[in-house]
């Protein structure tokens, strides 16, 4: 994860301020929907205060405990309202140029994905655009995107690689990805996605250019640092099973974890093949079947659901979201924000979605965005949930029950988030602390 040297510095010269120890944020008079692996749906905690120093939680309590605990605290009165963990968008394609309005007109007149793809656009024709922007325009681009996103409540963000395609662009737009973490009160974590599209004319074709992943470009951004996993996309207009499979014993051999997107636009068997490889997560899954939803089961791999391309493609097969719920399997929801399939920057619109169109439950959509979805990024011991020990991010909602988070579309109920302890303005802005009571 990108740590921003700007708020690193905030903490050093606010923990000197007070003889080396870091002041006690305390977030007073909340109704906390913890979303911890213990709490049972959408239950308010008992507790109504949180504690946080460095950036941390350090107790939960009731407000006149912890002012007891904590005296010298700043005290930030949160006036009765709804606080869940800050939201982890944990599948986005947010870097990128251009954009791809014209295709859904064709769409619209009938013709179909795999068509437009096939004839040169889709992925490639974003590739392209990408390609032709600096490191700083990549990020300066995505920033509109970002910044809805945590106008949503988000403090998490995974971004993708995947539209560079050649190696130099593909690390242009890793540490674009970086600089956002730099530019916004956000964690960024970021993936390379290794197998995306065949470039045209690559010599050798798709098996040619899985060798050269596997042979160059994950060796190279392995030892960049700049991706925390590998993804893949594994369909019949982009890569095959056993050419994922190779990617994926190049990347586990050099220490990154997996994650797939699987069975979106016909039954690969992909989730199987992301169960078998231990992946973060399986994304998409509309066509997945009983034995891939037993094999994710049994992985303990996260199935992230996508409603967005769902919707914007106007699919007709849902992911199997019965099978996944009676096999316990793990359910994340992310906005799949890309130029293509899903220009969707709204994680709440993704939540109700996924709610009407897949049947998820206000329950099951607020794990989804918050613990499930830090699962899904391999991050669920330092966020997720609110708990002791986790980093203080938070959202603060203006709502009165927890199912307006996700009953409203175009609505936003953000009153304000907090990052690492530090509270930020809907808007994304810093705000100021107010002194201790």
């Amino acid at each position: 994860m990108q740590i921003p040297a700007s708020s690193a510095s905030a903490t050093t010269s606010a923990a000197s301020a007070v003889g080396g120890q870091p002041p006690v944020q305390l977030f007073a008079h909340a109704r906390l929907l913890t979303m911890s692996g213990g709490s049972s749906g959408t239950a308010i905690d008992r507790r109504d205060s949180i504690a946080a120093a460095d950036g941390r939680i350090v107790a939960l309590g009731s407000e006149a405990e912890l002012r007891r605990r904590f005296p010298e605290a700043q005290l930030n009165d949160l006036q009765g309202r709804l606080v869940t963990p800050g939201l982890i968008d944990c599948h986005t394609h947010i870097v990128h140029g251009g954009d791809r309005s014209a295709e859904m007109e064709r769409r619209l007149a009938g013709e179909s994905y795999e068509n437009i793809a096939r004839a040169g656009g889709g992925i490639l024709s974003t590739a392209a655009a990408t390609s032709r922007l600096t490191e700083s325009e990549l990020a300066t681009t995505a920033l509109p995107r970002v910044d809805a996103l945590l106008a949503d409540g988000v403090t998490t963000l995974e971004i993708k690689s995947g539209y560079g395609i050649e190696l130099e662009v593909e690390l242009r737009s890793l540490r674009a990805a970086r600089q956002i973490g730099a530019l916004r009160p956000v964690s960024v974590a970021t993936t390379y996605l290794a197998a995306h599209v065949v470039p045209p004319q690559f010599p050798g074709g798709s098996e040619g250019y899985v060798e050269r992943v596997c042979t160059h470009y994950l060796p190279a951004v392995a030892a960049s640092g700049l991706a925390d996993a590998v993804d893949a996309y594994c369909e019949s207009i982009a890569f095959s099973v056993d050419q994922v499979a190779r990617v994926f014993d190049r990347a586990r051999g050099l220490g990154l974890p997996v994650k797939l997107h699987a069975d979106q636009l016909s039954n690969m068997h992909a989730a199987a093949l992301a169960a078998r490889f231990r992946a973060l997560s399986a994304d998409h899954l509309e066509f997945t079947d009983d034995a891939g939803v037993a094999a994710l089961a049994a992985a303990g791999t996260v199935a992230v659901l996508l409603p967005g391309a769902f919707h914007f493609l106007r699919q007709r097969q849902a992911p199997p979201v019965q099978a996944l719920r009676r096999a316990r399997v793990p359910m994340a929801i992310a906005s799949d924000c890309n130029p293509g399939t899903s220009p969707l920057s709204s994680l709440l619109t993704a939540m109700n979605l996924a709610a009407v169109e897949f049947g998820l439950s206000t329950a099951e959509c607020l794990a989804a965005v918050t613990r499930e979805a830090a699962r899904a990024l391999g991050v669920l011991a330092d966020r997720g949930s609110i708990e002791v020990g986790k980093s203080c991010d938070l959202a603060i909602w203006n709502v009165e029950q927890p199912a307006a988070l996700v009953y409203s579309l175009g609505s936003r109920p953000l009153h304000e988030s907090v990052w690492r302890g530090q509270r930020v303005a809907a808007a994304g802005r810093p705000l100021a602390v107010p002194p201790a009571a």
